[in-house]
């Protein structure tokens, strides 16, 4: 207690004055936030709703049963029951009333609604179909694979298109070929990108060349959709396997394919069918010149042998024996890719006669700047040779002055070859 002289005026602490002013009453606890907003685990209780406000005919609230003066715990109750109706404390249980109040109806389930982000929902709501067609040329041994667009679903929650995948709500979408077994870089094709749609149209044919009825058989073509992203990788958006056993030779078959989530691929199975590639070879005996024309026409799916992933690869070509070292022919290096086209052209001045008594080696190498070039692979045509080798070689023989084309696939060695360039 403060002690003050006679005749001085009383001083007042502002603790003190605010005590007086602002509490007059005794001090209660203050209401928190979660009070008015309770929240429930799973949706409100089934006997909680909210509270509509009165009709404006309703009857007025009735007075209270005693005219007596009200003490000051009263009116902060009833102001608490207004705050309550004001914000809907749902939590509490309801307060009995002084007159009767009409029958609530009962409280509607809740319904399920749509997840804002639940592309996980359904995968061809949340990915996308995608719209191509493949056909496969028996005669030239090429599969095409024609990818027309991603098409608009009729899907829930009013998405259409592809799943977004940048921060604007789009995405740069571009579409990947792979055969299976054995996906690398050889036998990687890919369209263009679209930029900033969820609903592209690209109208555009890839194209596998050497394919054999054997690997119609045996491989799948897989169709994979990616966001093309300049800063980060790539992002895969859905994909779609094709067995090519499903296509009839020379017949354009449509597909119209909910894409689906990525797929893993049996590693297993890739090493036992792996290749060292495909090459087009042309052969014809020229009456005209009196000699082999060899046409070296292109590769395909060639082993990668880069730390890029791909290769600088260039053919080479001999007529054995080669007693005189003259018969040797290079075509031109092709820089960076795994299917090189070359159009190439050279003539053996040769007896028609001697042609059965001499094999043709076909060597394809990877050019390198500075030190010895890798070798890839290769295949001998000849009198010797087996299967389809054996087969090209006869044909060529037995049709003059006509031109006849075949695929062969290289292998890491050749009987009496000289692996060195």
């Amino acid at each position: 207690m403060t002690l003050r002289r006679r005749g001085e005026k009383a001083t007042i602490s502002i603790q003190e004055h605010m005590a007086i002013d602002v509490c007059p009453g005794p001090i209660r606890p203050i209401k928190q936030i979660s009070d008015y907003f309770p929240r429930f685990p799973r949706g409100l209780p089934p006997d909680a709703s909210l509270r509509s406000p009165a009709p404006p005919d309703a009857p007025a609230r009735p007075a209270a049963a005693s005219a007596g003066p009200r003490s000051p715990s009263d009116g902060a109750r009833e102001d608490e029951e207004d705050v309550d109706q004001l914000f809907g404390a749902y939590g509490s249980s309801p307060r009995p009333s002084p007159g009767p109040s009409p029958a609530r109806p009962p409280a509607k389930p809740p319904e399920d609604e749509p997840d804002a982000d639940g592309y996980e929902s359904d995968d061809c709501t949340a990915l996308g179909t995608l719209d191509f067609s493949l056909l496969y040329d028996q005669e030239s041994n090429a599969l095409h694979c024609t990818i027309t667009k991603a098409k608009v679903p009729k899907l829930m929650f009013s998405r259409k298109g592809l799943k977004p995948m940048d921060h604007n709500g789009l995405a740069d979408p571009y579409v990947k070929l792979h055969l299976l077994p054995g996906a690398s870089k050889a036998n990687k094709l890919r369209t263009k990108t679209l930029r900033n749609t969820l609903n592209p149209t690209w109208n555009e044919t890839l194209t596998y060349y050497g394919i054999t009825d054997e690997d119609m058989l045996r491989k799948t073509l897989r169709i994979s959709v990616c966001d093309e992203d300049k800063f980060r990788h790539n992002e895969f958006i859905g994909e779609t396997r094709v067995p090519l056993k499903k296509l009839k030779p020379n017949h354009t078959k449509t597909f119209s394919i909910c894409l689906e989530k990525q797929l893993p691929v049996d590693k297993t199975e890739d090493k036992s069918l792996e290749e060292r590639g495909r090459i087009l070879i042309s052969l014809k005996y020229s009456s005209q010149k009196q000699g082999l024309l060899v046409g070296i026409v292109r590769c395909a799916h060639l082993a990668a042998m880069d730390a890029n992933g791909y290769s600088d690869p260039y053919v080479k070509t001999y007529l054995r024996p080669d007693v005189d070292k003259k018969s040797k022919h290079k075509t031109a290096v092709k820089k960076k890719t795994l299917n090189p086209e070359f159009n190439e052209e050279f003539c053996y001045e040769i007896k028609h006669g001697d042609l059965a008594k001499k094999s043709l080696e076909v060597t394809v190498w990877d050019y390198d700047i500075g030190r010895s070039n890798d070798f890839i692979g290769g295949v001998v045509l000849g009198i010797n040779a087996k299967g389809e080798r054996l087969k090209h070689w006869f044909d060529c023989l037995k049709n003059k002055d006509k031109r006849i084309e075949h695929w062969h696939t290289l292998t890491s060695e050749l009987p009496g070859a000289v692996l060195s360039d």
